[in-house]
């Protein structure tokens, strides 16, 4: 998209100058978001107390005072306080909205939002839309469970907002969705990076001409794939070229960022609402431009039920200060979500990561799926990946040497290789659960 045209679509969002201008306006922010929790908010008043924290007078200092919030922290609150917790800013009456993290990294949060938080977070994914071009004339099908996990939710909503057509697939089997993809005419496909991947293998089993659909934008979450490359190409050739539009969010923070539309796989945060740190992981100090580090996020309009200076356990690269092509000064993020501080896994000396093992696989023609298994012999962990070939592929030995000599040429680690029989392998609708720890 011309960076003209996207600077017209942002016209409504606040724009800023300089670094000066963003970090004034979310100190501005923030001042009324720490005015509002003490003492309604149970949770934030006795962190500030314990951490005899009450205001700050500069970001500076917000960020050598102020307690970090941590996951743990949030799920003992909620069992000590069921069923919601005490991060509620308002009496319970206030709140319009429910929804629960997916549990893929342990027990399951529940999530209050009163009407005026799932504004703010519209106004969000409203951000996101703009970033990839969508106008009124688009048609966004979501392709999800509709469930009690945040989701696509708030898009959902934000499409209406935006002017779109939203088409509902919650309780379609994928043929179905399918077939309303094509048949409703829809332009832009909502999904996990993982299931465009498995409608499209189902297209083919069915004989199914994506050719014939009129998708020219997929906008994906949930997941990392949609910023590693070799998914992010597999997904746009299987889909007749259509581009892929990489987000991240969380339940528990809200939509974060949107893609740069001008370098591909780079992610802005939305610093309007956002104050975003990147932190050496262990000093607990901001990392220089280039560097990676865990993202720490305060959201500043979900006032009902806030996060100030979460450590998401997302690692990131901070990207440069200076003006990006684009045309915003929002902190870019190149290469989107990297990792997660929990899922590094140590083979032989060698830190391996799970976008790093789905970039590798991507390049290999002839699979249709994987899964990752972590063995732990005598202290030792080993891995076995499991693939299994697309259809139309018989020498399955001769896939299994491909992937062996992939892995062993990327990472210099000879892995185990095996292959599984058509369909043996499970298919994901939302956040793909490859990894398996034995």
């Amino acid at each position: 998209m011309p960076v003209h045209t996207f600077q017209k679509l942002m016209a409504a969002v606040p724009t800023f100058a300089s670094r000066a201008e963003i970090k004034a306006f979310q100190f501005g922010q923030l001042s009324n978001l720490l005015a509002a929790l003490v003492p309604g908010n149970a949770f934030y008043t006795g962190k500030f107390q314990a951490a005899g924290f009450r205001h700050a007078d500069s970001l500076e200092d917000y960020f050598a005072r102020a307690p970090f919030t941590l996951r743990s922290e949030l799920t003992q609150d909620q069992t000590e306080h069921p069923p919601f917790g005490s991060n509620l800013t308002f009496p319970r009456e206030r709140y319009t909205r429910y929804c629960q993290t997916s549990g893929t990294t342990g027990k399951p949060m529940r999530w209050l939002d009163t009407s005026e938080s799932w504004q703010w977070m519209i106004s969000n994914w409203r951000r996101v839309y703009e970033a990839a071009g969508l106008t009124a004339e688009d048609r966004i099908f979501f392709a999800f469970s509709f469930g009690p996990f945040l989701g696509f939710w708030v898009a959902f909503d934000a499409a209406s907002a935006h002017g779109c057509l939203a088409i509902p697939g919650g309780g379609m089997p994928s043929t179905a969705r399918l077939a309303t993809i094509i048949d409703a005419g829809a332009t832009v496909l909502c999904c996990t990076p993982t299931y465009a991947l498995r409608l499209a293998e189902v297209a083919q089993a069915e004989h199914i001409d994506l050719a014939t659909s009129r998708i020219r934008r997929i906008i994906v979450a949930g997941e990392a794939g949609g910023s590693v490359p070799s998914t992010r190409a597999q997904i746009e050739k299987l889909w007749n070229g259509a581009r892929v539009v990489d987000h991240h969010g969380m339940t528990e923070v809200g939509p974060v960022s949107y893609e740069c539309p001008v370098h591909s796989g780079t992610l802005h945060i939305i610093e309007s609402s956002y104050i975003a740190e990147v932190l050496d992981g262990e000093t607990l100090t901001p990392v220089p431009e280039g560097s990676r580090g865990e993202l720490v996020l305060t959201n500043l309009g979900r006032t009902g039920s806030p996060l100030l200076r979460y450590r998401t356990g997302d690692i990131v690269e901070r990207g440069r200060s200076a003006l990006c092509d684009c045309g915003t000064r929002d902190l870019a993020l190149p290469g989107g979500i990297l990792t997660r501080t929990d899922d590094m896994v140590v083979v032989r000396g060698v830190n391996v990561y799970p976008a790093a093992i789905e970039n590798i696989l991507r390049t290999v023609e002839g699979i249709a799926e994987y899964r990752v298994e972590v063995h732990s012999e005598h202290a030792l962990r080993e891995l076995r990946i499991v693939v299994e070939p697309e259809i139309g592929v018989r020498d399955r030995h001769g896939l299994e040497h491909r992937v062996h000599t992939a892995l062993n040429a990327a990472l210099g680690l000879r892995i185990a290789v095996a292959s599984a029989a058509p369909g043996e392998l499970p298919r994901f609708e939302l956040k793909a659960k490859r990894w398996i720890r034995i």
